[in-house]
């Protein structure tokens, strides 16, 4: 936390405001510095509370909401900044400059406009997802699953913000596409069992022909992740953890597998023992084991970094979500991308594989803020590639 604010925030806050010293306003350079970095070092300090069990999840989600809000304007605000000040740079080169009155003004109305957007992304962030529907044609794909209805609901990270209310209009909005098959590749959940398993109660109402299939991601196991797969089967999602199902369709075998996440190792205070890593690692070699003999593989696989690894075990599609579609145009090619591979969303070629990372259906409330990236319910209709 320390570490966050010093390297990030403060020195945030010294740019931004810098202008007020040029006016020679100290008293109000300082004041906003203060409340910047304060409100700038929300996020971190809502995590360690989290993690400490300080407050109730319930009190912190909203306060996480909130929090992002400032972030994500903080962040906006450090950009109009960066152009105020190369403006009177290049100003300052043909002979005029800027004066500090002028660029006052301009912080004052960067930091207008970067709370505005940054309030519009959050109300985006926190709307009941759209389906969206597509073909994805697939090397190896048998003839007789073209045409074969995949819905995908990830991310939805059911908490006090994500609620009952929510998950239950995903569930109703899932089955109205009348999906042939519907899957959750991870980060279903946030907060522990004993106070959120309410929230995703209605996912047990979810049905398809022929069934719903569940795989773990980072979340899980950081909120306790053997009571939330007791919690998982017993609301019947065929809970895949380095395991493999076959599913018969029209004569021919798909292998519906689901791994671990890289996520495995962390601690969790929701665990039985905090001590103690609960979960599993992935394990590729295993499924691609139990798929062998199937006539196509399909993979649950949260974060989407390994699908290189995972195309050469003979994955025909990985299904994939963790990067929210990257939340914000422009971060998302420039931050969410390069550490996850470059896959970020929608459908990439990974030598025979094809990936396709979902946008998600539901946002973490520790960053809830969507710009340009709309939270998803995405149906994939299997097509047999030319």
């Amino acid at each position: 936390m320390i570490f966050y604010a010093s390297l990030i925030v403060l020195p945030v806050a010294l740019w931004l405001w810098w202008p007020l010293l040029q006016r020679e306003k100290r008293g109000a350079f300082w004041f906003a510095f203060l409340v910047t970095a304060l409100l700038g070092a929300m996020p971190a300090a809502l995590i360690w509370a989290m993690r400490s069990t300080t407050l109730a999840y319930d009190v912190i989600a909203p306060l996480q909401v909130a929090a992002g809000w400032v972030f994500c304007a903080l962040a906006l605000a450090f950009v109009m900044a960066l152009v105020r000040d190369i403006v009177g740079l290049l100003l300052a080169l043909v002979g005029g400059g800027m004066s500090p009155r002028a660029r006052g003004l301009a912080t004052g109305l960067g930091v207008v406009i970067s709370l505005l957007v940054s309030a519009f992304g959050v109300t985006q962030a926190l709307k009941l997802p759209d389906v969206h529907e597509q073909d994805i044609a697939l090397t190896g794909l048998p003839a007789e699953f073209d045409g074969l209805r995949v819905a995908v609901i990830a991310d939805i990270h059911a908490s006090p913000i994500n609620n009952a209310r929510y998950v239950h209009g995903i569930v109703d909005r899932t089955l109205a596409a009348m999906p042939d098959l519907i899957v959750l590749p991870g980060d279903m959940v946030d907060g522990d069992v004993a106070t959120q398993a309410g929230n995703l109660a209605p996912l047990a109402q979810l049905r398809a022909k022929y069934g719903v299939f569940a795989a773990p991601g980072n979340h899980e196991y950081y909120s306790g992740y053997e009571a939330w797969a007791r919690v998982f089967r017993a609301q019947h999602l065929n809970y895949l953890e380095n395991q493999t199902q076959r599913v018969k369709i029209k004569g021919r075998t798909l292998a519906i597998s689901g791994i671990g996440d890289p996520a495995y190792g962390r601690l969790s205070q929701q665990n039985a023992d905090p001590g103690v890593p609960e979960g599993l690692p992935p394990d590729i070699a295993a499924v691609a084991k139990q798929a062998k003999g199937a006539d196509f593989h399909l993979l649950l696989a949260h974060q989407p970094k390994l699908a290189r690894e995972n195309a050469a075990q003979g994955v025909g599609l990985q299904i994939s979500g963790h990067t929210h579609g990257g939340h914000i145009l422009g971060m998302d090619r420039w931050l969410v991308a390069p550490v996850n591979n470059g896959f970020v969303r929608g459908t990439y070629d990974v030598d025979r594989m094809k990936l396709f990372v979902s946008n998600g259906a539901g946002l973490w409330a520790g960053f809830a803020v969507r710009l340009g990236v709309p939270s998803r319910i995405d149906v994939l209709v299997l097509r047999k590639a030319p």
